[in-house]
């Protein structure tokens, strides 16, 4: 149960980071393009790819899951991007909220794309899913554009997490191994990121350096502590759905009205709701 307590405080703690970085004259496209270094620095040397006795180069161009490697390592930087504007207009907790409702996209994926039967209580979840997104989305107190652009920040979220899910998914049913596939993703990102820096001429400095250092750990770490627990709970992976999906909503939403003052109407708090009543249904 400890890994997916750190995997939950690390998912909340990126957002937190993200609301914060203003703060301190952090650029937020150098913080990601650092983090993604990071993040394929700390996957190489913790997590050991193997490419088969080829290079990276060979590797890459032989592999049928390219087409999903180029995909993910352009949807992640650009997910990143939108999450900094979700944060910004929408908040901490809307944001881990849009983000965790992903899940439901994918419960799509599994139905249209890779052929999974939905039960009646599974068809319900779906439903209830999507009122809960839209009661998720709801700002009244917001100025029209700002409520404009937390809608489509949000719903940005929702959908790109989603797609990279379900694109993950595919790569584990075409038998990509997951360190590899996650160690090429990174170093695609990384390169697209820095690439439009130096295209853009940014003027670097050490915040966003920082930032991005304290992004590549959070992220690694979400991500690796999600697979130790799924190692630890191999005979029922239910828990470990349930329990990060729960935990991240709910941390996300007491950070967020705690620590940033953000304001949580009660049709937000209904969503909330929803989407945990959303979640356990789909479980079922």
């Amino acid at each position: 149960m400890h890994f997916l307590i750190f995997a939950i405080l690390c998912s909340v703690s990126v957002s937190v980071l993200f609301k914060l970085f203003k703060r301190f004259g952090v650029v937020a496209e150098q913080m990601i393009a650092f983090g993604y270094l990071v993040a394929l620095s700390l996957s190489y040397f913790l997590l050991t790819p193997n490419f088969n006795g080829l290079g990276f180069t060979e590797y890459f161009a032989q592999s049928p899951a390219k087409p999903i490697f180029l995909t993910l390592g352009v949807l992640l930087p650009v997910g990143f991007l939108v999450m900094t504007k979700a944060v910004e207009y929408g908040g901490i907790v809307r944001t881990d909220a849009a983000q965790r409702f992903a899940l439901f996209l994918q419960i799509i994926a599994a139905v249209v794309i890779f052929g999974e039967a939905l039960s009646d209580m599974k068809v319900v979840g779906v439903i209830v899913a999507f009122v809960a997104l839209f009661c998720l989305l709801f700002k009244p107190t917001s100025a029209v554009q700002n409520r404009a652009k937390s809608m489509f920040s949000l719903l940005g979220v929702w959908l790109i997490w989603g797609t990279t899910g379900i694109l993950f998914k595919k790569i584990a049913l075409m038998g990509g191994a997951f360190p590899t596939t996650l160690f090429i993703t990174f170093v695609i990102a990384a390169v697209i990121m820095f690439a439009y820096l130096l295209i853009k001429r940014t003027q670097w400095n050490g915040a966003s350096l920082l930032a991005g250092v304290a992004l590549g750990a959070l992220n690694f770490g979400n991500i690796l502590f999600y697979i130790y627990a799924h190692q630890a709970y191999k005979e029922n992976p239910t828990i470990v759905f349930s329990t990060m999906d729960l935990g991240v909503i709910c941390l996300g939403t007491v950070v967020g009205a705690w620590l940033f003052k953000e304001r949580v109407s009660k049709i937000n708090l209904f969503g909330i709701a929803l989407g945990i009543m959303a979640i356990l249904l789909l479980r079922l």
